[in-house]
Formats: C-alpha cells, sequence, structure tokens
C-alpha cells in the first residue's frame, strides 16, 4: 500500500493541489481551482472572502484524490501553503466577520504610518521587530478595521493569516507558526515571539486574540470528523504546521540550505534565501522574515511581475506562445522603453501609491514587441532592486531558482539570467508552494513518528533540477540591463512625489463622481 501526502497551495487566483508519494516524491496528481478578487472595491483594496479558499481546496482535494486513485486509508499527512498576510476575522464562534485584506491590499499605508509613529519611528520599529510595517503586511489591517470597521472590530476574537484558516478548516485548531506569523508585523523575528510594542501601539487587548505559536516541524492537529467527512478522508491524517507560500516554496525549490536563491515569479514576485540567522535591513526594504523549517527568510516582494505581462499580452490579444515571440522579437533593452511597473503599487522599494509608468515612448517602440519585451524587463528588473539590497546585506547567490508562471518561458529565463547576472535553473516539479507544503507534512509526519529527520534531508533526496532548461547569464546583454536597471531606479525616485499627487487627484475626483 501506498504511503500518500496532499499538498494545497492556496493562492490569489487559485488553490492548486497535488498528492505526492512519501516514498519516492513523485507527483501523482494535480487538480487546481480558480477565482477572482471581490469586485468594485475602492481604490488600494484587495480582499476575498476566506470561504472562497475553503471551497476551492475542497473541490481540488476531491479531484486530486480521484486522479491519483487514491484509497482512503493511504493518504497520511497534509500541507498547507497560503498567500501571506492576509486579515482573516474571525468572532467567538469561529466564524468570518468580513472578506480577508490581502497581501497586495494597499489601503492602510496611513495606519502604517500610525503604527509607526506610535513605536517611535522607523528605527525603532525595526529594532522591535526585525521589519518595518508595510501596507502588506497583517498589523495595518487590524488596525484599518478597529479605526474603519469599529463594529467588527468589536466582534473580533481571532486573527488569522489564510493558510491558518484552512488548519482551522482541517482541524478545528486556531494556531499560527513562525514563518507565516514573522509576516504579520506583530512578531519580533529574532526571538519569534508577539511583539508588545507593536501590539500596544493598536490595541493592548489584541493580544488575547493572536493564536499561539508554534514551531514549524508541529503538527497543527489531525483532520477532525466533519471536515474529513466532507473530503472523504480518515480523521486521524496529520496537519503540519503549514506556512506561507514563499516559506513553503522554499521548501518546494529545495531552498534548506545557504547558496540557494529562489525567484518566484508569479502575480507578485518574491527572492528569498534560507539563513542560519535573522537577517534584518535597517532600511527595511528587505523583510526579515521567520522561514518554515524553524531558520529565517530573508525575503523581497514586488506587487507586479505577472500583472503587468498579462494585462499587455490581453492588450495586444496575444497567446502566450505569441507573447513570448514577440519578445524575442524586440532587442535587450526594448530600444529604450522602459517600464516602472508599480501598477498595484509597490512595497520594494516601499511605493504604496506607485502607478505605472513607461518611458522612451517613440514612433519606433509604440509596438506590440517592444511593449511585450519592456514588461518582462521591467517587472525583473524590479525585482532586481531588491537582489541587489540582499547582496549587501551578505545574502548572494550561488544559483537562482525560478518558480511560478514567469518560470516557464524560455525567453523570460534567458532576460531573468542577463538582470541579475547569475545561473538561473528550474525545478522538475514547478508548483514549489505546493510541493513544500507535502514535503513539510512529510516531514512532519516522519518526526510526529518519532524519526530523527531533518527537513534538509527529504529536500536533497527529493527537489530535483531541470538540467535542460539551465540559462546563463550573456555578457553583452547584462552591461544593457545594467543601464536599464540604474534608469529605473533613478526614475523611481523621481515619481514617487508625482505618484502621491497623481493618487490624490484620483481620489478627488471620485469624490466628485
Amino acid at each position: 500500500m501506498r504511503t500518500l501526502l496532499i499538498g494545497i497551495d492556496s493562492g490569489t487566483q487559485s488553490t492548486k493541489v497535488l498528492v505526492v508519494d512519501a516514498r519516492h516524491g513523485n507527483v501523482l496528481s494535480s487538480a487546481a481551482q480558480a477565482y477572482d478578487l471581490l469586485p468594485n472595491l475602492p481604490p488600494g483594496a484587495k480582499e476575498q472572502h476566506p470561504h472562497t479558499w475553503r471551497d476551492a481546496a475542497a473541490k481540488a482535494i476531491r479531484q486530486a484524490l480521484k486522479l491519483a486513485k487514491a484509497r482512503v486509508s493511504e493518504i497520511k499527512a497534509i500541507g498547507v501553503s497560503g498567500q501571506q498576510h492576509g486579515f482573516v476575522p474571525l468572532d467567538k464562534d469561529g466564524k468570518v466577520i468580513r472578506p480577508a485584506k490581502l497581501w497586495c491590499d494597499t489601503s492602510t499605508a496611513k495606519e502604517c504610518d500610525e503604527i509607526t509613529e506610535r513605536i517611535g519611528g522607523t528605527k525603532a520599529t525595526i529594532r522591535a521587530l526585525g521589519n518595518a510595517v508595510l501596507p502588506g503586511f497583517t498589523a495595518s489591517k487590524i488596525l484599518w478595521l478597529k479605526k474603519h470597521e469599529p463594529q467588527n472590530y468589536r466582534r473580533l476574537a481571532t486573527v488569522l493569516l489564510p493558510h491558518d484558516y484552512l488548519n482551522y478548516w482541517l482541524t478545528g485548531r486556531k494556531v499560527m507558526e513562525y514563518g507565516d506569523a514573522s509576516g504579520t508585523a506583530l512578531v519580533n523575528v529574532r526571538k519569534r515571539k508577539w511583539s508588545d510594542a507593536v501590539i500596544n501601539a493598536i490595541d493592548p487587548d489584541l493580544v488575547e486574540k493572536l493564536p499561539p505559536l508554534i514551531s514549524s516541524d508541529q503538527p497543527a492537529g489531525f483532520l477532525c470528523e466533519s471536515t474529513a467527512r466532507d473530503l472523504g478522508l480518515e480523521p486521524n491524517v496529520l496537519v503540519s504546521a503549514g506556512g506561507g507560500d514563499n516559506m513553503m516554496g522554499a521548501i518546494g525549490t529545495g531552498n534548506t540550505q545557504l547558496g540557494v536563491i529562489t525567484a518566484s515569479f508569479g502575480t507578485s514576485g518574491t527572492i528569498y534565501a534560507c539563513s542560519e540567522k535573522p537577517v534584518v535591513d535597517p532600511q527595511g526594504e528587505i523583510a526579515a522574515f521567520c522561514d518554515s523549517t524553524n531558520r529565517w527568510l530573508p525575503l523581497l516582494c514586488t506587487m507586479n511581475v505577472t500583472v503587468a505581462t498579462e494585462m499587455v499580452r490581453r492588450d495586444f490579444n496575444l497567446t502566450h506562445a505569441q507573447f513570448d515571440q514577440a519578445v524575442a522579437k524586440a532587442p535587450p533593452g526594448s530600444d529604450g522603453l522602459l517600464l516602472l511597473p508599480y501598477l498595484e503599487g509597490e512595497r520594494t522599494p516601499n511605493v504604496p501609491a506607485g502607478s505605472g509608468t513607461w518611458i522612451g515612448v517613440t514612433p519606433k517602440t509604440f509596438t506590440a514587441e517592444h511593449f511585450a519585451r519592456s514588461a518582462m524587463e521591467g517587472v525583473t528588473l524590479g525585482m532586481n532592486y531588491g537582489l541587489r539590497r540582499l547582496a549587501e546585506l551578505g545574502v548572494r547567490p550561488a544559483q537562482i531558482r525560478a518558480t511560478g508562471g514567469g518560470a516557464n518561458s524560455r525567453i523570460w529565463r534567458q532576460i531573468m539570467a542577463d538582470v541579475f547576472n547569475a545561473e538561473v535553473v528550474t525545478l522538475k516539479v514547478g508548483e514549489g508552494a505546493a510541493y513544500g507544503a507535502a514535503l513539510q507534512a512529510l516531514w512532519c509526519w516522519r518526526r510526529h513518528a518519532g524519526e530523527s529527520v531533518s527537513i534538509s534531508d527529504i529536500t536533497d533526496e527529493f527537489v530535483q533540477l531541470n538540467r535542460g532548461e539551465t540559462t546563463r547569464p550573456k555578457p553583452a546583454n547584462v552591461e544593457v540591463y545594467r543601464q536599464l536597471q540604474a534608469l529605473q531606479d533613478q526614475m523611481s525616485l523621481a515619481l514617487r512625489g508625482v505618484f502621491m499627487r497623481h493618487l490624490e487627484f484620483v481620489s478627488s475626483q471620485r469624490m466628485l463622481d
């Protein structure tokens, strides 16, 4: 009889589920359910209802189990990866109070400033947390609820993150593990404890609404009877601690030892590394997160990657294959057409009021080919801003492991290698977060059974590279992108005041409407 694992990745656009063989690490089946953001929200607001994730996970699990022809008794452990930072508010009965504000919600910039000011400024905040309080993080969303929806805040009994909510649905237990919790801006990442300074800046009573913190190798619990019945499983299945999508992506890409850097090219862009100690950025641009292996995960996040490329692709009515062909027809550097890709605001660098800006539009560059390539180049240069900051903090890549939808494109992998000036490789299992969730579940299950095994032992055995897709930088292109990077950095700094005035103008026009 087989021993099977379920890995769940609950993302912004879809939930993906893998069924994995615990003996060989093979993916036996996969399934996915897509969904959208809630429509017609105010500027900067991005929300989803947690029931959407729960229902999508249930459907995808049932589909994946059917495809794998899995017997009920074969399923031993489940791991959950979830989009980071989302604020799931529960009442005293464990019911969701309102839709979750997501990682990409930039409507809480004022609350970030208020929290930071109450703590004593940016330097004091970084001393207290290891991180700055940024709009993407959870802390400001809680203060936003207190200020803007006091009736809902009075009902608040428990703060959960998206993956914690799914763990709660699976097990009936409300807990939070170190990795995902470190992205709330409520945790002192050096000590892995809730921060009194931030909690008091929001509401001293908030501490009673925060769940217990557990280590990453502990189980969140076991499948409860009601959910087991819904999924057609047995109630004794172990559910691991799980983690945020970036933490699980690190495990799924084998980023569990020094020297490896993962770059995820999805809706957002993230670059992160494994560290044996906290990597705290005094400027607050690099997130000093904990990981989901009981270590640390210095990370940068940009909010606009396939957001930008998909916008251009759809507007020019291109298939994905046609889009890549168009990119290949334009020269490196797009003849000077350069995108500042802050379409949804930006987190690294912290420009929540930012908007997308093209420079270098001429009759020559006003083509589908140039706009396609400049979109791909612009978002990659945006990620390289943070990669260079990581290098300044002592985190330098021996190899970059690319994952997410963008990693499937050969031309984009070449642009990555040229912009990053580093070797880029891909993984045989492309769904890094879901695969990482399954591998963490295996780790937790084996340790729970009394086996002494490290997460690196498991990833070294199971995570395999696509050697045929290894991409190396081309020196001539590296120089082109070095110059473009300097231009994009200058454009970002020069336009930040303009972005704020533009946001004020747009808001005033909406009020008139």
